[in-house]
Order: C-alpha cells, then sequence, then structure tokens
C-alpha cells in the first residue's frame, strides 16, 4: 500500500489517506466518464471507511460520519449505486480532495 497525499479537505484540513489497489480503482470508477454504471456498494463503502465511519441509518440509507459531520448516500437495496449515489460519492470524494489525479501510483 501506498501513502498518497489527498490534497486539502474542504474544511481546511490535510487528508493524508493510504489507497490500496482496489481503492484507486473504484475511484476511478466513481469518476469515470461517461458515468460507470457497474458500481459495487461494498467497494464503495469500503473505499469510504478511509475517511471515516461507514453506517446504516435508522431509515435504511447508509451514510457516512467525518469530522463529525453526516453525509447521506441513499438506499443500498440494489447491488450497484444508482447514477445519483455516484453524482453524491463524487462529490464528496472531491471535498475531501481526492481525485483520480490525487490516487494515481507515483
Amino acid at each position: 500500500m501506498r501513502a498518497e497525499d489527498l490534497g486539502p479537505h474542504s474544511r481546511g484540513l490535510t487528508v493524508s489517506i493510504k489507497l490500496d489497489h482496489h481503492h484507486r480503482i473504484t475511484v476511478q470508477k466513481v469518476f469515470g466518464h461517461p458515468l460507470n454504471h457497474n458500481i459495487k456498494w461494498h467497494d464503495v463503502c469500503v473505499l469510504l471507511e478511509r475517511f471515516g465511519d461507514v453506517h446504516e441509518t435508522h431509515n435504511g440509507n447508509w451514510a457516512v460520519t467525518v469530522d463529525g459531520e453526516v453525509v447521506s448516500f441513499g438506499s443500498n437495496r440494489a447491488r450497484d449505486l444508482s447514477e445519483d449515489q455516484v453524482i453524491k460519492v463524487r462529490r464528496f470524494l472531491q471535498s475531501l480532495g481526492v481525485s483520480p489525479k490525487a490516487t494515481r501510483a507515483a
């Protein structure tokens, strides 16, 4: 595993997270153009666990808590993320300074 400098956090913090090969593949899928329709919930949850606490809310939605802030991504009843969920995950990762460019192997 390599330490990847993921850049500035939207709240002014610096996030330095180790992403393995599988995490980097998931990031590439989330940021892919055209929008990828076969991103597995499991893969995204494993990636999000690198940044915060991933949990299921009382109403069945999946959320991640980072620095006390909770971001909900909706239900995971389907195996793959919906288009809206992919966009939400993409925006969340961008707010942490994560991008495909930042996760490329050096």
